[in-house]
């Protein structure tokens, strides 16, 4: 059976409201709508969402369509970026460059890597601890932390060559049984089950 990691599409970006704040945008609540109308969030039995706005919005446009409730897991937030505050996208991207590439190093007062990688490891292992291995679950959140539990599952380092491609809104599949990953990202509205 299958578990999802899927993060976040395009946002409402607003230098004046904090990240975890930030909302949908209409291209990502139209791409959040498309991936609810596909077959497969139907089978879903659980998802899990990080507390962060934009992962509930999308979380519970999958939820309505899967007949579920949400479950809201706080320490799967994206990484402790808080100590830089907003930075514009070509600032961004360097320092997530530097945040992957120097994984037991803190950029500028960051949440460093490795710890981000084993909060959400140990999260989502906690969690499939108790689930039914023949049920599927999606974890709803971000790319940053996405990304860190791919690598882990992957059994790779952590880098960013790892990262999703196109800035949100991808997914990717890993097995239950053996928690190996089993897709690459892929578009969330894409993709199809095996």
């Amino acid at each position: 059976m299958f578990g999802l990691y899927i993060t976040h599409p395009q946002v409402q970006i607003d230098p004046e409201v904090p990240v975890p704040d930030w909302g949908l945008s209409a291209v990502g609540r139209a791409r959040a709508e498309a991936c609810a109308a596909r077959p497969w969030v139907r089978q879903l039995s659980r998802i899990v969402s990080s507390g962060e706005r934009k992962a509930i919005e999308i979380a519970e446009i999958l939820a309505s369509a899967a007949g579920l409730q949400i479950e809201i897991e706080p320490s799967t937030h994206e990484n402790d970026r808080s100590a830089t505050g907003f930075l514009a996208p070509p600032d961004f991207e360097k320092a997530a460059d530097w945040f992957f590439a120097h994984p037991r190093e803190s950029y500028h007062g960051w949440e460093r890597a490795a710890d981000a990688q084993a909060r959400i490891v140990g999260a989502v292992t906690r969690i499939l601890g108790s689930h039914d291995p023949t049920r599927p679950i999606a974890f709803v959140g971000h790319g940053g932390v996405g990304t860190l539990l791919k690598c882990h599952l992957s059994g790779l380092p952590i880098s960013r060559n790892q990262d999703q491609p196109g800035g949100g809104g991808n997914l990717f599949c890993f097995s239950l049984a053996d928690r190996r990953v089993s897709c690459d990202w892929t578009a969330m509205e894409i993709w199809q089950e095996f």
